[in-house]
């Protein structure tokens, strides 16, 4: 029997200008390495002619799920969504749905920054503040030393992003590319996910 080497191709890709034909030079990468990457879209033939509701995106999200149920793993972008600190919130529950499933997970950006200088460069450039050291009493430090004119902890501190989204990668035995090219980031996690599948 052939080994199941499908794997999900997520981020937040799919809103990107020509994202059909970046989803189609990602799949030639997941070729090189011998894997068969599959993207959102691959699972949503008809859909696009339906008119935008909630019915319609109750269907891509289904859709999805159903997607991810075939692949063996996951490859997720990381890169910062819509000008903030965060990654796009539905790859980071991607990322969580397929650690459920114990499958293994790779994840890529262009963004090596730390996850807490993000989040200072987002609230300079948003609300011309700063970070803090820590000031609030009653909440632990834990995982940052810094929080933001809000009180809300910078937190995650030696990731590229939301310790449960880039830990949960780690502990799928997955590492974080980082690189400027975009594509090079993407081969090195596609890499590092084909030396894990069977």
């Amino acid at each position: 029997m052939r080994a199941n080497r499908t794997v999900y191709l997520a981020g937040d890709l799919v809103f990107r200008p020509s994202a059909i034909a970046i989803f189609d030079r990602l799949r030639a990468l997941c070729r090189q390495v011998g894997l068969e990457g599959l993207a959102p879209f691959d699972g949503q033939a008809g859909i696009e002619s339906l008119p935008p509701g909630l019915d319609t995106i109750l269907k891509i999200v289904t859709a999805d799920r159903d997607l991810m149920d075939r692949c063996a793993g996951g490859i997720f972008c990381l890169d910062p969504f819509r000008r903030a600190a965060d990654m796009d919130p539905g790859t980071a529950v991607e990322i969580g749905y397929m650690m459920a499933q114990g499958k293994p997970l790779a994840g890529y950006t262009t963004d090596g920054r730390p996850y807490p200088e993000k989040v200072a460069a987002y609230r300079k450039a948003a609300w011309n503040d700063t970070l803090r050291p820590r000031i609030t009493p009653d909440a632990p430090v834990g995982s940052g030393a810094m929080e933001d004119s809000d009180g809300i902890l910078a937190h995650s501190d030696g990731m590229v992003q939301n310790g449960m989204t880039e830990g949960f990668i780690h502990l799928s035995g997955g590492m974080v590319a980082v690189h400027d090219d975009f594509y090079q980031a993407f081969a090195l996690a596609a890499a590092d996910m084909a030396r894990r599948l069977p």
